[in-house]
Order: structure tokens, then C-alpha cells, then sequence
């Protein structure tokens, strides 16, 4: 609501009667216009404040949002120094749902700017492998699992959203990618990362 809406409840309150005059140069009208001013300014925060209780659209409140989402992390290779970066991976952090199935670690390298393919070992065992089948080794292969990168993650230099020092083009290995496939990975399992056509 706006000061004059704040205004004109007030004044509407008052008791009929020459004694409470209603005209825009009085005294009293003065009090009730910073009254309302005041009532205002607060109706306004309060409206921000609702804001803040949404991650994507917080300002005030941010490290706060980041704080609860752990952020920033021991994956996080460079923090997000944007505004909106800095909004997108609380979001990101505290909307994920989990899985343990291969689509959804494709998916999830996916959404970190990486093409993976996924490969899980299991044992040649005479009677149910075929021939022609690898031999990955023994039962200790059962819950290995491979992820591989494929191609660097390419960084190149943007007009508007880079700096001055930057590097024109970067290769970084995905130090960010295997960070959190370990934090996410089943605890039974073994992670092997390789990288093919880096």
C-alpha cells in the first residue's frame, strides 16, 4: 500500500468534527502523513521480506540462503562472483534430488556443463557371460563404476561478462565434476574418472 492509501485509512479513522480537521495544510494532517509514511516504508519491507523467503529472487538475505546450502563447498573449484550465479547454485543445491541410476548422472554432469558416458564392471562368470565378453577381472569389479568425460570443459573469453586479465580461451579438467561424483556416489561403490578426447 502506498503512503496516501495509509493516509486516507487514517484520517477515516478519526472522529467526526471540526476538532479533527481533514485539509492537507493542518497540523495534524502533517502527523498522519509521516504516520502514514512510516506505515508505508514498513508494508514496503515487509513485501522485500517475503522476496527474501525465495532464493532465486533474495538480495538482503543471500548468504544467508548460501549458509544453509553449504555454500561455498570444498567442489566448488571458483565461486559464483555474480549475482545471479551466486542465486542459481543455491537454488541448485537445495532443489537437487538425488539417484543412484546412470541416466541420472549423465543428467546431473549435464547440468555442470559436461558430456560423461558411464560404465559399470561385473565379473566374467562362466555360465552366465558370453563369449566375446570383457574380462574385467574378479568379483571386486562388482561395484566399480567408470565415468568419462568426454572432451575439457572449454571456458572462452565474453564480451560483457569477462574481465580484463581474463584468458581468451581455458581447458580445466572437471575437478568440480569428480568432487561431487564422490560426495554422491553409493559408499559401496568405486569411482574410476578418465577423460577422452581432453
Amino acid at each position: 500500500m502506498t503512503a496516501a492509501s495509509y493516509l486516507a485509512q487514517l484520517q477515516a479513522l478519526l472522529p467526526p468534527g471540526d476538532a479533527w480537521p481533514r485539509q492537507a495544510n493542518t497540523t495534524l494532517t502533517r502527523l498522519l502523513t509521516a504516520v502514514a509514511d512510516e506505515l508505508a516504508r514498513i508494508d514496503a519491507r515487509a513485501d522485500q521480506l517475503f522476496r527474501e523467503s525465495l532464493p532465486a529472487a533474495s538480495l538482503e538475505l543471500l548468504s544467508d540462503w548460501e549458509l544453509i546450502a553449504g555454500l561455498p563447498d570444498a567442489c566448488s573449484t571458483e565461486l559464483a562472483t555474480t549475482l545471479a550465479e551466486r542465486r542459481s547454485e543455491v537454488v541448485s543445491v537445495l532443489t537437487r534430488q538425488g539417484g543412484s541410476s546412470r541416466a541420472w548422472f549423465i543428467a546431473f554432469a549435464a547440468k555442470l556443463g559436461y558430456t560423461v558416458d558411464i560404465d559399470e564392471f561385473r565379473p566374467f562368470i562362466a555360465g552366465l557371460s558370453r563369449c566375446g565378453d570383457r574380462l574385467l577381472g574378479g568379483h571386486s569389479v562388482r561395484h566399480t563404476w567408470r565415468v568419462r568425460v568426454i572432451g575439457a570443459r572449454y571456458t572462452a573469453f565474453r564480451t560483457g561478462a569477462s574481465q580484463c586479465g581474463d584468458l581468451l580461451g581455458k581447458i580445466t579438467r572437471a575437478e568440480d565434476l569428480e568432487c561431487r561424483l564422490k560426495r554422491l556416489k553409493q559408499a559401496h561403490t568405486n569411482l574410476i574418472v578418465s577423460y577422452e578426447g581432453a
